[in-house]
């Protein structure tokens, strides 16, 4: 029944309902979480992971039917532009359930109790790239338990940079192989930083719900290009996959097809290192500017 809530032609013509279908998307898949398995010693410690799996298992049909729906027109447009044109309703599509997500756990990160505990594996993943040489003190000043975990060096500046873009790398990675083996996958990776983020959100506020906008204040900025580069890349693993099943091995259509996908590869990748600036250099000015003007 949840997947009949829109489909991906009314989508793309008003991708902003996609905002309100991932606002309640999140929110049945954290108190499903919530109340079926806070009991359980065992699955309760991993409530985190289980909330993107039933946003991942609301949202795939609506992803699948959304990329079979692009899928049919890649072979109807030519040039590196000319796809990213033609599929940019697609991207902004995503873009806004993202954003559903995104504010949906955010908010319900803040307003819960206890949310630390249903939060740990983000918070556990905050920590590792925030505060890599005090994780152990990182977890707990959040509310969990330490833990055996490594610790590294600390980082600032160019090297925070360096960290920050190849952790991303690994992300954008994992969604070209999800894109490759099956598109729709790449609805964990949209559902799991949404989350991720989410709880930084919560973090920074300190759970006070009045400074909610300045928490996404400080994370869209480069947010919201990171996100968007994963789906540039998800496109091109798409590219790949329907040169490789509908057209022969070695024709000219086919290494056309492989040539956009680099391009669309290589843009994604310039774009998410744009996002690992601005979240180093330019999202503290303006998590500053949005301090000030509020």
């Amino acid at each position: 029944m949840l997947e009949m809530l829109i489909n991906p032609v009314k989508a793309e013509r008003r991708p902003w309902e996609m905002f309100f279908v991932g606002l309640f998307y999140a929110s049945i898949a954290l108190f499903l979480v919530r109340w079926v398995f806070s009991g359980d010693a065992v699955l309760s410690r991993y409530s985190g992971l289980l909330i993107v799996i039933f946003m991942v298992m609301f949202s795939m049909p609506f992803v699948y039917y959304t990329i079979k729906l692009e899928e049919r027109k890649i072979t109807e447009n030519r040039g590196t532009f000319n796809l990213l044109r033609e599929h940019s309703h697609a991207i902004w599509v995503f873009l806004w359930l993202f954003l559903g997500f995104l504010v949906a756990l955010s908010f319900w990160y803040i307003v819960l109790p206890s949310s630390a505990e249903t939060f740990r594996a983000q918070i556990e993943t905050y920590c590792t790239i925030n505060r890599p040489t005090e994780f152990s003190n990182c977890i707990k000043q959040y509310g969990l338990k330490g833990s055996d975990t490594f610790i590294v060096g600390y980082v600032t500046g160019p090297e925070r940079l360096f960290l920050i873009f190849t952790n991303n790398m690994y992300v954008l990675l994992f969604s070209l192989a999800f894109s490759l083996i099956m598109g729709a996958g790449v609805i964990f990776i949209l559902a799991w930083n949404a989350s991720v983020i989410a709880a930084a959100i919560g973090i920074f506020t300190k759970s006070q719900l009045s400074d909610f906008g300045l928490g996404l204040c400080r994370y869209l900025p480069h947010g919201i290009p990171e996100i968007g580069s994963y789906f540039i890349v998800a496109l091109a693993g798409g590219l790949i996959s329907v040169a490789a099943i509908k057209h022969e091995w070695g024709t000219e259509r086919f290494w056309e097809t492989l040539q956009d996908s680099l391009n669309l590869i290589i843009l994604a990748v310039v774009v998410l290192f744009i996002s690992a600036l601005l979240e180093v250099y330019i999202t503290p000015d303006i998590t500053g500017l949005c301090q000030s003007i509020g």
